[in-house]
C-alpha cells in the first residue's frame, strides 16, 4: 500500500470516528452543559440529583433535566436509578467522552506528523 493511501485509509477512518462522536461534540459544545459536567465532577461519587445540580448550575430544574437528557443521549452522562430517585454521574468506562479524546489524539499526532512534513 503507498503512503497516500495509506493517509486516505487513515482520514477516512477518522472521518468515520467523528460521524460516530458528532452527537457527543454537539452536546459539549454548549456552555450550560459544560456547566452541568462540571456540576457533576464536583459533585459525589455516586451521583447527584437534578436538584443539586440545579443548585449548582443557576438553572430551573426542566432546564437542566433537559441538558441531562441531550448529554446522556450522547452518550457522555450516565443516570443510576435508585427507588424513585435519578442519579447523574460521569462514567469514564461508558462516556464518548473517552472516544472522543481517542479522536483527538489521533488528530494531534497527525497534526504533529503533518507538521514535521512542512518544516522540511
Amino acid at each position: 500500500m503507498t503512503l497516500f493511501m495509506q493517509e486516505l485509509q487513515i482520514i477516512q477512518e477518522l472521518t468515520e470516528e467523528f460521524k460516530r462522536c458528532s452527537t457527543a461534540l454537539s452536546a459539549i459544545g454548549d456552555e450550560t452543559r459544560q456547566s452541568i459536567i462540571l456540576a457533576l465532577l464536583e459533585g459525589a461519587e455516586d451521583g447527584r440529583r437534578v436538584g443539586e445540580i440545579t443548585e449548582s448550575v443557576s438553572l430551573s430544574r426542566p432546564a437542566v433535566s433537559h441538558h441531562l437528557k441531550v448529554l446522556k443521549d450522547a452518550g457522555i452522562v450516565s443516570v443510576r436509578r435508585d427507588g424513585t430517585m435519578n442519579f447523574y454521574y460521569l462514567n469514564p468506562q461508558e462516556s464518548t467522552l473517552t472516544r472522543i479524546r481517542s479522536l483527538m489524539s489521533r488528530v494531534d499526532e497527525l497534526m504533529q506528523v503533518a507538521g514535521r512534513k512542512l518544516c522540511r
